[in-house]
């Protein structure tokens, strides 16, 4: 599970080699990575997994696997978690570097020395025994995979906007960022050339859009976070039975009790006095501090629906914070980004979408069907059928604009502050603990 954060230790000793291939991960490679976890898998399960395990896939080859048989793996996966390379492949001195020396010696036979590019045709399509399991005719053409957030990201960002009235109208795709909103939270920039953003996954070429480099920045706990906050507080309870009387979600009623509170303010201002740091399961972008908590200021002893709904405002606030710092990060680094393209669960939560325009400063695209994961994968399989000559034209065929959110530009002092204070909170939180480390 990338969410599994359990080889700190050994993703501390990879990041302490400066290897040449950290590079292309920010300069500082994440847990949540796989050599990492394929290192803690060596020396806590040896016996029982790694000498035992045949080959280690990431998920979406995996299931090409399962449907085709063919062990080929995706460039997408290679390249964004592995460390492979679009141009020189694996670096032996890598994984000798590290001590899994025993992965270059069977020729990387466990983790993959046949790459495919997203989109292209693996094997012979889909095998009579999986089109039986799938109730599908057997020689179906299955493409080489993309990581799901990547899926989602080529289901949006080629859309055409023309007649949108947005800034990246008449503007390459590199103008855009994707942000696929769910369990976490994924920020995906395309560039012509190679741009190195610390703290921010990438440049890796071809791995979502063919022929252009790709970085993706992340904040690891976005809907989990929200969700976290929201069942853990006292109030849960009546909120959820009130919520059901109202036949409404629980997030629909806290955005319509929002603005019952809200009296002549907007929205946004009730938290003037309530501030959060989001990163309950570590920073992965753009601070690469996974040892960073979550930090709350304002609280009172408050115990009510009020407060449960003002700090779910705040939960959401500072994600889009959180994406504010990301974007800027790549901004300062090279990328020139004016239109953000949103989809994934938390983008059907108008308040969440709202809060990330007025916070951001720039139009936010919400894609016509929410699941842009799905509008991906049929993307690469249109392309691997030959319905399609390439990804780009697919994606513009294929990706729709739904709707369009502006931001409130009459807000953005008050942002500007509560943004001041943002990054206060993790300064404040680094002072905190270097004195305790003098202890």
């Amino acid at each position: 599970m990338w969410m599994d954060h359990r080889a700190v230790s050994q993703v501390e000793r990879i990041n302490a080699t400066q290897h040449r291939v950290l590079s292309y991960v920010g300069g500082v490679m994440s847990v949540e990575m796989q050599p990492p976890k394929l290192l803690w898998i060596k020396e806590n399960l040896q016996e029982s997994c790694w000498e035992k395990a045949g080959y280690f896939f990431d998920l979406p080859d995996f299931l090409s696997w399962k449907a085709t048989g063919v062990t080929a793996r995706s460039l997408c996966t290679v390249v964004c978690k592995w460390t492979y390379t679009s141009d020189g492949g694996w670096d032996d001195s890598f994984w000798k570097m590290i001590g899994l020396e025993d992965l270059v010696k069977d020729k990387y036979e466990k983790i993959g020395n046949h790459v495919l590019s997203p989109g292209e045709s693996v094997g012979k399509g889909l095998t009579p025994e999986a089109a039986k399991d799938l109730g599908l005719p057997a020689g179906i053409a299955v493409a080489a995979s993309l990581i799901d957030a990547h899926a989602g990201g080529l289901g949006v960002i080629g859309a055409d906007v023309k007649g949108y009235n947005l800034p990246c109208e008449n503007e390459p795709i590199t103008s855009r960022v994707a942000m696929i909103c769910g369990t976490s939270s994924c920020h995906m920039g395309v560039s012509e050339t190679p741009i190195f953003v610390p703290g921010v996954w990438g440049p890796y070429f071809s791995a979502m859009v063919p022929g252009l480099w790709l970085n993706e920045g992340g904040q690891s706990a976005t809907g989990k976070l929200i969700d976290h906050v929201v069942r853990g507080h006292v109030a849960f309870p009546e909120l959820q039975s009130k919520a059901a009387a109202s036949a409404h979600s629980i997030y629909t009623y806290l955005n319509s009790h929002l603005d019952l509170i809200k009296k002549s303010l907007p929205v946004g201002f009730l938290t003037v006095d309530l501030h959060v740091w989001p990163d309950f399961h570590g920073n992965r972008s753009p601070l690469t501090d996974l040892t960073l908590k979550g930090m709350v200021v304002g609280l009172t002893l408050s115990r009510g629906l009020d407060e449960l709904a003002l700090i779910y405002l705040a939960t959401i606030q500072a994600i889009a914070l959180g994406t504010r710092h990301i974007l800027e990060t790549m901004q300062a680094a090279g990328h020139h980004i004016n239109t953000l393209f949103l989809c994934g669960g938390l983008s059907k939560n108008p308040l969440f979408v709202q809060m990330h325009a007025d916070i951001t400063g720039k139009p936010v695209v919400l894609s016509k069907e929410v699941e842009s994961v799905l509008v991906g994968a049929a993307i690469l399989g249109a392309c691997a059928s030959g319905d399609f000559v390439s990804i780009q034209e697919a994606m513009a065929k294929m990706g729709k604009v739904g709707r369009v959110v502006q931001p409130n530009h009459e807000h953005k002092r008050f942002y500007d502050k509560k943004y001041e204070v943002f990054l206060k909170l993790v300064e404040h939180q680094r002072e905190y603990r270097s004195i305790m480390n003098s202890f």
